[in-house]
């Protein structure tokens, strides 16, 4: 008996234990790395490394929120974490920050060694110092490293660019399909969920990849999907997707304020069927083109004074005015203070009765000091801005009230009142999206007259709470008039800067399989 109970607990071990080591086996080890920035080359800015705030090993799943316990994701894989940092947009990237962020990459999925595949999470906007198409540098250095074998799925912003080389490098890859990006979580489970099914179904790689280049370059504020053609643009990929035969197809609407040659749009589709491949590309790519006449601003645009006036003459609030031109969140310095001098010199801010005004923000980090020292109530005469970006405009002296201090290790900002304005005054550049970034500062925004906002096209929760809105040309590193720009580098013609330009050759481009 003792001797029967000894074979059965035995081979239930065995069994218990051949079954962990086969589904351990069978679970493919993926890894995830990527860095991700916006970056102007026609901004004085500069962005170093801290500014990508990286995260590593567990501390990188908190960007993806569909890898939680539950989601029936995290569970069908050994997910290897390496390196994941996204830095708010801003300057070109230092060579230095780039090869430190790199080389700590590499030095991770070193020793996550053998992988079957990685979940690749870029923006595909970035300019580094001396370094052309830095995310196919940063890929290509990865596969030297991994090897041409493995899976990778790559995701990212729509307004990223699309080399040949990240295209060759990369087996699954696709893009946003929202501007404001709405999707851009369901965009990256996407990825993943793309990537597990290939590696699943033991089919791997696509066979075909097909590119197409697509020679137009507009901002983001001309092709949101809020309105057409980019909203009808975009809708069309899902009816391109057909299982297997055609994977997935992307648009990328690439980066005006960065002077590559990579910078243009591009369309991308793959799968295993070359004929369905090569027809979802050419179809959304020849419609991108017949449209490209129709994409107008997202909201009426006009220059700074003009809308002031417009403003003014308004009786709905909040009217929000864009200050395009140093839009932190597309690349500007956040310094310019050409915009908030215009405010100053206008006399209808002084009397008592006059309408009142928020504008958002400027750095100041010696007004800020002298804030806290003051403190709530108290008055301060400092200048602030201008310290990256004075090319067209000095720094501002801002004399007021102390009315609101929000002090952070990280960024304090505080409110002061001259007149009927009130500047949000920053120790750091920063961005206000949202609702609570004012009324965590005392203000209103619902009930404020006027609300001069460093963006472009309006956040979802700032668009919800707009009576009018007007995007200003203002001047800056992310200048929406592009015919200002001195672009030397990127591919000509380019439409909108070539109108006249004849059709280009829009058939599908093969890209070569990573291990071909």
């Amino acid at each position: 008996m003792k001797k029967i109970i000894l074979v059965v607990s035995v081979t239930v071990i065995l069994i218990l234990t051949g079954c962990k080591s086969q589904n351990s086996n069978e679970l493919p080890r993926i890894a995830i790395a990527g860095i991700a920035i916006e970056s102007s080359t026609f901004s004085p800015a500069v962005s170093h490394e801290e500014a990508f705030r990286a995260r590593e090993g567990d501390d990188v799943f908190s960007y993806y929120p569909f890898m939680n316990p539950d989601s029936g994701i995290i569970d069908r894989a050994v997910w290897l974490p390496t390196l994941r940092g996204h830095a708010m947009p801003g300057g070109i990237v230092t060579r230095e920050a780039y090869e430190s962020l790199v080389t700590k990459t590499l030095t991770m999925l070193e020793a996550s060694l053998p992988l079957d595949a990685l979940f690749f999470d870029i923006h595909g906007a970035m300019s580094v110092q001396g370094l052309d198409d830095p995310e196919g540098d940063f890929l290509v250095r990865i596969r030297e490293l991994v090897g041409n074998d493995v899976l990778v799925s790559t995701t990212m912003d729509l307004h990223g660019s699309v080399s040949p080389r990240l295209a060759k490098y990369s087996d699954l890859i696709t893009c946003y399909r929202l501007a404001p990006h709405e999707d851009a979580i369901e965009t990256k489970k996407r990825a993943v969920t793309n990537l597990l099914k290939r590696l699943e179904t033991g089919k791997g790689k696509p066979a075909y990849k097909a590119w197409i280049p697509v020679p137009i370059l507009l901002p983001g504020e001309k092709t949101s999907t809020r309105i057409e053609p980019g909203k009808g643009l975009y809708e069309l990929i899902p009816g391109q997707i057909n299982g297997d035969n055609v994977i997935d197809a992307s648009i990328w609407m690439s980066y005006p304020w960065a002077d590559e040659p990579r910078n243009h749009g591009v369309v991308m589709a793959y799968g295993d069927d070359k004929e369905s491949v090569a027809k979802a590309a050419e179809t959304l790519a020849k419609h991108f083109w017949d449209v490209r006449e129709e994409f107008e601003f997202v909201a009426p645009t006009t220059y700074f004074d003009d809308a002031m006036n417009q403003a003014l003459a308004s009786d709905k609030k909040p009217f929000i005015i864009s200050d395009m031109g140093d839009n932190p969140t597309a690349g500007g310095a956040g310094d310019v203070t050409w915009t908030l001098h215009e405010i100053f010199k206008r006399p209808e801010f002084k009397a008592a009765n006059s309408k009142k005004l928020i504008y958002s923000s400027i750095p100041g980090p010696e007004l800020i000091k002298k804030a806290l020292e003051v403190g709530v109530g108290g008055h301060v005469s400092e200048l602030a801005g201008a310290e990256v970006d004075d090319r067209f405009a000095p720094p501002i002296k801002i004399e007021g009230e102390i009315t609101a201090i929000k002090e952070s290790d990280n960024n304090t900002e505080v409110v002061v009142k001259s007149g009927n304005i009130y500047t949000i005054v920053t120790e750091k550049r920063n961005a206000y999206h949202y609702e609570r970034n004012y009324t965590d500062l005392g203000l209103n925004p619902r009930e404020i007259d006027i609300l001069v906002n460093k963006i472009g096209y309006l956040t979802p929760e700032l668009y919800d709470i707009r009576a009018d809105w007007v995007m200003a040309l203002t001047p800056g590193g992310v200048d929406q008039d592009l015919l200002r720009l001195p672009y030397k580098r990127i591919n000509r013609p380019m439409y909108p800067l070539d109108p006249d330009m004849a059709d280009p050759d829009l058939s599908a481009q093969f890209i070569p399989l990573a291990n071909e």
